[in-house]
């Protein structure tokens, strides 16, 4: 058994269930990296717009930074999510994609589109409650 499966199992419930609370949880993993700020509108951006550059990822997705752009895209490329192509021009052009697994990701994200537009208007209930002064 390798180091990863000896991980993996160790982190199974009895009932072979993963225990999500372990770091070698597939769900923590997941949700590790797609659950930052930035990585769904960056899969949206590749979803809706194909291959894109650099430039065009960072114009489409507002208010990241070229830094968060970068460290996003090389965590979702470490996890297949992405690719990264390099053409040998002057200057150098790069291009980004999903990959197949990358795509399979996206009606997920369109679930999760669908649950945030109809509760949004729930959420900001609760946040004006939430933030409303308590009486006393």
């Amino acid at each position: 058994m390798d180091t990863d499966t000896a991980t993996l199992s160790a982190s199974a419930s009895p009932d072979g269930r993963f225990d999500v609370m372990a770091p070698a949880c597939p769900t923590r993993q997941v949700v590790s990296t797609l659950g930052d700020k930035w990585s769904l509108l960056v899969l949206y951006a590749l979803e809706n717009g194909g291959t894109l550059r650099f430039s065009q990822l960072q114009r489409t997705v507002a208010g990241i930074t070229q830094k968060m752009l970068t460290q996003t895209l090389r965590r979702l490329e470490r996890d297949g999510i992405v690719s990264r192509t390099v053409f040998p021009t002057i200057p150098p052009r790069v291009d980004y994609a999903l990959t197949d697994l990358g795509r399979s990701l996206s009606d997920v994200i369109a679930e999760l589109r669908t649950w945030a537009y109809a509760h949004m208007d729930d959420i900001e209930a609760a946040r004006e409650e939430y933030a409303a002064p308590t009486g006393g």
